[in-house]
This record gives C-alpha cells, structure tokens and sequence, in this order.
C-alpha cells in the first residue's frame, strides 16, 4: 500500500505535528452532536471542555458545527420524516438559535465567548468576502472569542451549497492557514476494509497520500456519517494536505477524544500534509471555486500544462464546454474525461470557441483584438 508509513513512524511524524498546531480547526457532525430526541447536551458539554483546554494551552481554535436543522426538527416535532428543502431552510432557521443558545450556555459554563458565522459557497468564492471573513476570524482570535461556524441553510441552494461541513471545514482550516483539520465523527477512523465482514480489516493510524487507493475505501466504513459520508471526509483531508496541513478523522462521542489525540494517543486516522506546500491564491483556484466550463485538451497541451508547468494556448484546445466570462473559472480536461488542471481565462467561451486549435498568432485576426497570447496564463493555473 503506497500512501501508507509505518504505525511507529506514523505516531513520531502525528506527535511533532500536533506540538506545532497553533491554529486548529475541529469539524463535528450532525451524527455526533444529535440523538433521537434532539442534540446530545453531554456530547456537546464534552466538546465545549476540550476546546477550552486547547485555547487554555494558546491554541487558537474553530469549532465548524452541524445540527441547526437536527434542533430545529426537534423543536418543531417533526419526527424523522424525510424534509423538502424549504423545510430543512425552515427548521435550520428555528435551530440555528436553538443549536448556538446551547453553545452559549455551555461555554459561558467555561466562561468562553462564543460568536457565530454562516457562510455559503458562494462567501469563499468572492475574494474580497474570502479575505474579509478571514480576518474577521483573526480579530475574534485577538479577542478570545471562540468561532462557532456553520453553512447558512436558510439561504443555501445548490449553486451555494458546500454540500457539506466537511468541505466548509477544510475550506475554513485554508482560508486561515490553520495547522490542524479534526473531523469528529461516529466511527473510529478509516479502516482498509468492512470490520463487520472482515476479519483482516484494520484502523489506519497514519494516511502520508490521499491516493485512489485511499478513496476506494471510503465504501467500507458504516455508520450514520450524515450529508457527508467518508468520501467527503478524505477529500477534505486531501483539500488541507495540499495547502500543508494536517487532518485527523476520529470518534467524536468518546469523551476527551480530543484530550487523547494532542496527548499522543493513537487516536482516528492522522493524514500528513504534502511535502511541498500550494501557494494560497493557487489553492483558492483549484479547491475553493467551482468550474463555470470546462475545456479539453489534445496529448500536447495536456502534457505541456501538467508536466511542463507551460500557460494554456488556444492551439490546444480541441472543445469548449460551457457558458463563461472572462476571468471565470473553468477545468481543463484530457481526452478521457480526466481533470487535469483548474484555472481562469482570459477569453469567454464565445470566442474561445472561435479561436480554439489556432496558433496565438491568428488570434486577432479572427477575434478583432488579442488581449492576451495564452487562454489561462501559468500564474493562474493549477494542475490538480
């Protein structure tokens, strides 16, 4: 298995990792923060505990939180009824209230200042909303103020939608550099195949390279993972490591899950950051913006963009795919349907289609004007 490091090379490597996170995001889920009746209170004062420890130890911590929708049920008596999405809008908006006078309480137990941000999508794709929310978080840093964030779902629809906080959690742990991503969640960690079926099947303790290998596993974990399931997890796991953090799936409704992973237990699935580290502008292209079109390359442009880190020339594009302007994001695609890179154009795609498989040099002969040579310039593009 080649993204995998020794148990005992792992646990060194998590150790020196976890003494330098400064700055530690902690996701939890609907699955752990909720039970038949409404939200879990002992899980949540648990949680409230630890995080107070790490700030207590001048950790700067965010808490990502689901539940809105899951307390808003509950206060309405809607059972466990499937919901329209108006509903779910409905009732997250009842919940949100319920959910964060809870975190409120529980806190002010700990004598910790909470404050709230809901965020769509669409809030990170905006830069100037991306920067501003960024040190919106570092002034709450400066205060002492623990930030409790969760996806906006009374306005959300699908085009604004993260789909889940697993997402938001790892487009927050970039957006402030955090150092450490932790997904609580109702199962252990990853395991390399079904405990229930098979006898072989073990926990990871430490994943070095999210792979295709890794991400096949995901089918094997069981249990009630909520919107997000383990695909997503390792994804967002793979999101952080690019950017050069670390993350780390676990159990979030053990107690002091949190207490035994910074004292060097070995605790979940602990996933090493790459080794060289995506510049922030770069990830925020390939991670944070979704694609409004697509382009796909001939074997020369792919392998120039990928291999020869060359800008992207009307001369190797065989289709467009799309409606976008300029400065859109689009993904580059090969022959097979694979992606290769992400970035942004410098031509929309009416008159890509124009000028697509020509030479640079005719470019203002068929266009009328050439604002500039390359269709996405190197500096803006990022091999995924």
């Amino acid at each position: 298995m080649t993204f995998q490091v020794s148990k005992e090379r792992g646990m060194a490597l998590r150790q020196e990792l976890l003494a330098k996170a400064k700055r530690v995001v902690v996701k939890v889920g609907s699955a752990v923060l909720t039970k038949a009746d409404g939200l879990n209170l002992e899980v949540m004062a648990s949680l409230a505990h630890d995080l107070c420890d790490l700030m207590r130890e001048g950790r700067e911590v965010v808490l990502v939180s689901s539940g809105a929708v899951a307390a808003g049920r509950k206060s309405l008596g809607l059972g466990t009824r499937a919901l329209v999405m108006r509903e779910k809008q409905a009732a997250a908006a009842l919940g949100q209230g319920c959910l964060m006078r809870q975190y409120e309480d529980i806190f002010g137990r700990q004598e910790q200042l909470v404050g709230q941000l809901l965020l769509t999508h669409d809030d990170l794709a905006n830069r100037d909303r991306y920067l501003n929310i960024r040190n919106t978080l570092f002034t709450m840093f400066d205060w002492q103020i623990l930030p409790i964030i969760n996806e906006n779902d009374t306005v959300s629809v699908k085009e604004l939608r993260f789909g889940d906080n697993d997402t938001l959690g790892a487009m927050t742990t970039n957006m402030i550099e955090a150092d450490l991503f932790v997904c609580l969640t109702d199962v252990d960690g990853l395991y390399s195949g079904n405990p229930a079926s098979d006898p072989s099947a073990r926990l990871l303790n430490t994943v070095a390279q999210v792979n295709d290998e890794v991400l096949a596993m995901a089918g094997h974990v069981a249990g009630a993972l909520g919107t997000g399931g383990m695909r997503s997890k390792i994804m967002a796991a793979r999101m952080v490591s690019a950017r050069g953090g670390s993350s780390c799936i676990c159990h979030g409704r053990q107690p002091g899950t949190l207490k035994r992973l910074f004292a060097g237990e070995p605790v979940g699935t602990f996933f090493l950051p790459q080794e060289e580290k995506m510049q922030s502008r770069k990830h925020w292209i390939a991670y944070t913006l979704r694609p409004k079109g697509f382009l796909v390359l001939d074997d020369g442009a792919a392998r120039a963009v990928v291999g020869g880190g060359k800008s992207l020339l009307p001369s190797g594009i065989l289709e467009t795919r799309g409606t976008f302007r300029i400065g859109d994001p689009v993904h580059c695609l090969d022959r097979n349907e694979e992606a290769l890179a992400a970035g942004l154009v410098n031509y929309s795609s009416d008159d890509i289609k124009k000028i697509q498989g020509l030479r640079s040099a005719l470019i203002k002969e068929t266009l009328g004007f050439m604002d500039s040579e390359e269709i996405i310039h190197r500096d803006n593009l990022v091999v995924l």
